[in-house]
């Protein structure tokens, strides 16, 4: 019985995914705490190639001895253009570790499982961590089950600081600007994790230390040595940028997080501005406010509880 009002209690959960070292710290902060049910993660061509995303998907869940929550890839690339990867998470997409023996299998459905696993729990919450590829598809092709995602967490965009993939874009929204635009002119409630706050999570690796004598200590010591060398060889700073890990947080606590409505529209066709969260700032015009923008976290909240859960 106390398993049954459990399920009926916990939040219900998909996490897509593109892992990534930043990924992997949110699933590990998402199953760790025990907060959510989490009903499978889907992956997408993003930080790595599709086949890489999805086996580091695997691999983690393989550290977290949690094999029972499904995993379902998306497509290999996104919606209308040719896929742009990442370079701070190297080869692999998961450099540091050893992958090569990791099991796991390519279903190129995850678009039908999303919308599969939508109608049959109302009132989920998708939290997304990489380019909005399947949650889109996934629209486009069932509309309807926008009535019954309760929210959309999406770590992307940049507000008011440059981008990360381009002058102006952040790299999941550069990817495929066409996805991101498609699930922006929803009516679903949408709160947006953007690099102006995860930019001020620069963590250094000594930090995870705290982690000694866990079970995950030395994967993640070993997957952050070589995350931090890629963060300071391609953005020029030293520590940790766990950026979807802050996005992964905002579920476990959003008192932390100071939100502001806005009118976003993602631009699509611009030569050196697609993938751009452009803001309506005109205070004499009428706003659609359309998202709800993270712009301050609580970042000792944050680390505390980070460390916390993770050492659980």
């Amino acid at each position: 019985m106390r398993l049954i009002i459990s399920s009926m209690i916990i939040p219900k959960l998909i996490i897509d995914t593109d892992p990534g070292h930043d990924d992997v710290m949110a699933i590990l902060l998402a199953v760790k705490s025990g907060l959510f049910d989490i009903k499978a993660i889907t992956t997408v061509a993003g930080n790595s190639v599709l086949e890489n995303a999805t086996k580091n998907a695997c691999f983690t869940l393989d550290l977290l001895d949690r094999r029972d929550i499904p995993v379902y890839s998306g497509q290999p690339k996104p919606l209308k253009r040719e896929l742009i990867l990442a370079v701070v998470h190297g080869e692999s997409g998961l450099d540091g570790v050893d992958t090569s023996k990791t099991k796991f299998d390519l279903t190129y459905d995850a678009e039908d499982r999303i919308i599969e696993l939508v109608q049959k729990n109302p009132g989920i919450t998708l939290l997304t961590l990489g380019p909005l590829s399947n949650i889109a598809r996934a629209l486009i092709k069932n509309p309807k089950i926008e009535e019954n995602i309760k929210q959309i967490v999406m770590m992307g965009g940049a507000i008011n600081v440059p981008g990360n993939k381009n002058r102006v874009g952040e790299f999941n929204f550069v990817v495929d600007p066409d996805a991101a635009d498609v699930v922006f002119k929803t009516n679903i409630k949408k709160i947006l994790v953007p690099i102006d706050i995860c930019n001020d999570m620069l963590i250094p690796q000594e930090a995870f230390e705290a982690l000694n004598g866990n079970s995950l200590y030395k994967p993640v010591m070993d997957m952050m040595k070589k995350f931090i060398d890629g963060i300071e060889k391609f953005e020029g700073v030293r520590g940790a940028l766990i950026y979807d890990a802050v996005a992964a947080y905002y579920l476990i606590n959003p008192k932390a997080f100071k939100l502001e409505e806005m009118d976003i529209a993602i631009e699509t066709q611009g030569e050196h501005t697609f993938g751009m969260t452009v803001v309506e700032r005109r205070k004499w015009v009428k706003h659609n406010n359309n998202v709800s923008v993270a712009l301050k976290v609580n970042k000792k909240q944050f680390m505390n509880d980070f460390f916390k859960y993770l050492n659980h």
